[in-house]
């Protein structure tokens, strides 16, 4: 009996299957526009001029990948690499890639329990925009602890995500818009996260440090340039 817990207990525990966002690729940029009007697009481009000089992205749920082809289109020589569990997302951003496509490797997979391919070329930059608030802090740190080996020691990891700032207009307004925000995505997409993870403890955990930071909207929106510190 001892035997058979000790099994179960070194069994990794499945994560819940990723919400499913196919039905959103279509109107996606409408609704984000009818939310937050350009914010969203203005806080992804944030730090884009830091990757004009990359030549391996690696890009994370990028939606319907309009952020993936402004990369493509200012940085002629990067090649990317989109993951996305989402089969229509990543239709979507080859699509909006257009005349660039030859240059994006398309996956479908779950990032949380995704790995990439050793045989690959390491990564020198890494691009997660509204994405990390679908996962818990535990599943961002296991994903960036996965992650590190496979980037090069110059690799930048932007992140863009919400945020709920302190004072009067993050309690009364940006709190109750993001529990909105998360209600809304659990109706439509089955999405099970109900609260904006620690992302920033998640990376530091897993060995990256904060170079930048820039806010929007009065810190409901950041833009973060992370970079891999030193293995010891």
């Amino acid at each position: 009996m001892s035997d058979l817990s000790t099994v179960h207990a070194k069994q990794k525990k499945q994560p819940a299957p990723p919400p499913n966002f196919n039905l959103l690729a279509r109107p996606y940029r409408w609704l984000e526009y009818m939310t937050f009007g350009p914010w969203l697009a203005r806080t992804r481009s944030t730090f884009l001029p830091a990757a004009l000089d990359r030549r391996n992205a690696l890009i994370l749920g990028d939606g319907d990948g309009r952020f993936t082809a402004s990369l493509l289109r200012v940085n002629p020589k990067i090649r990317v690499h989109a993951v996305d569990a989402s089969s229509a997302m990543l239709r979507s951003l080859v699509w909006q890639a257009g005349t660039n496509a030859a240059r994006v490797n398309a996956q479908l997979a779950d990032a949380r329990t995704w790995q990439p391919d050793p045989e690959d070329e390491p990564y020198d930059a890494v691009f997660t925009h509204f994405f990390l608030d679908c996962l818990t802090t535990t599943e961002i740190q296991s994903m960036a602890e996965t992650l590190r080996p496979f980037l090069l020691p110059c690799a930048v990891w932007v992140v863009s995500e919400f945020a709920v700032p302190r004072g009067l207009f993050g309690q009364f307004i940006a709190r109750p818009l993001i529990w909105c925000l998360y209600r809304v995505f659990a109706a439509l997409t089955g999405l099970t996260v109900r609260a904006l993870p620690d992302h920033a403890r998640a990376l530091q955990a897993a060995g990256f440090g904060l170079n930048e930071r820039q806010t929007r909207l009065a810190g409901l929106l950041v833009s973060e340039l992370w970079r891999a510190a030193p293995y010891a």
